[in-house]
């Protein structure tokens, strides 16, 4: 996964979203004859996903901006509302931190590196219970 630009979305996490609440569906035809056209694999409507995408000037964050991908912003807003919470960045940040605490392959500048991808499993597996 490569870091996001100023002003870009992560699309490995939109992969991921889209992979597990999505299904397949008929597009309809755009001419009265002619082949169907082939099923496409959608996300449910009622997917609501947001973005946070940090802008940084010399390793600082310099701003924030929230890019709403599924849904529309009032939807997500209401629905967080309703527990007290807003869109922000805090639980993402405190798994990632976690995550590079106790994984110790997937840390910045580390000596331990995975020599195969099975032992990266165990690890993240270990981490997941």
């Amino acid at each position: 996964m490569t870091p996001a630009r100023e002003g870009e979305v992560w699309r490995d996490s939109l992969t991921a979203v889209v992979t597990h609440d999505s299904n397949w569906m008929q597009p309809k035809r755009r001419q009265g004859k002619g082949p169907w056209p082939k099923p496409r694999w959608m996300p449910l409507p009622q997917l609501l996903y947001a973005q946070v995408v940090k802008r940084y000037r010399r390793r600082r964050v310099v701003g924030m901006t929230h890019h709403v991908v599924f849904g529309t912003r009032e939807a997500i807003e209401q629905l967080l509302a309703k527990r007290g919470w807003t869109i922000n960045m805090a639980c993402a940040e405190r798994l990632n931190l976690a995550l590079r605490q106790q994984v110790a392959a997937s840390g910045r500048r580390v000596n331990t590196l995975c020599k195969h991808k099975a032992g990266l499993h165990q690890q993240l597996a270990l981490f997941q219970t």
